[in-house]
């Protein structure tokens, strides 16, 4: 097997009404995404729930990421949770929902990883993966224009 080790420049999210709801362009032509992480409840650790505003350049690359956080799913407060996500959407002023393309980046905020993460190959025949961490929840696959994701 080839260890190629080389991730897209850029990874297309099309705008939906699913996990990329709100993607898009700012007024001077920033991109954003804002989503909802989650860190799951593994091996005795509790888990995270968090509000991730993600601000891009015009050309891909990572700004700015606003992560709020929340604590473990049971001891979350829905609407305080609600509240935020709608407070950082309107901090964006006037949008337009729309396909982005951003380049793949990783930061860690509260001991855990966020961004979109590579999934090397570990065996041959298998493909590269781009995913969205943490939760896990937006897979990319080439080719890395289409816009589409798997959940």
């Amino acid at each position: 097997m080839s260890d190629d080790r080389t991730l897209p420049a850029l990874i297309a999210i099309d705008h939906d009404d699913y996990h990329a709801e709100h993607v898009g362009r700012l007024a001077d032509g920033r991109q954003f995404f804002l989503t909802t992480p989650f860190a799951g409840a593994l091996q005795g650790q509790a888990g995270n729930e968090f509000v991730a505003l993600y601000l891009f350049d015009a050309a891909g690359a990572l700004l700015e990421a606003r992560i709020d956080e929340f604590g473990p799913r049971e001891r979350v407060d829905p609407q305080a949770r609600k509240r935020a996500y709608d407070a950082r959407l309107a901090e964006l002023g006037e949008v337009a929902f729309d396909r982005i393309e951003i380049v793949p980046f990783s930061l860690t905020r509260f001991g855990v990883e966020f961004g979109l993460i590579p999934n090397w190959p570990q065996d041959e025949g298998e493909q590269l993966s781009i995913s969205l961490q943490p939760g896990d929840y937006m897979a990319f696959f080439e080719p890395w224009d289409s816009g589409d994701y798997d959940t």
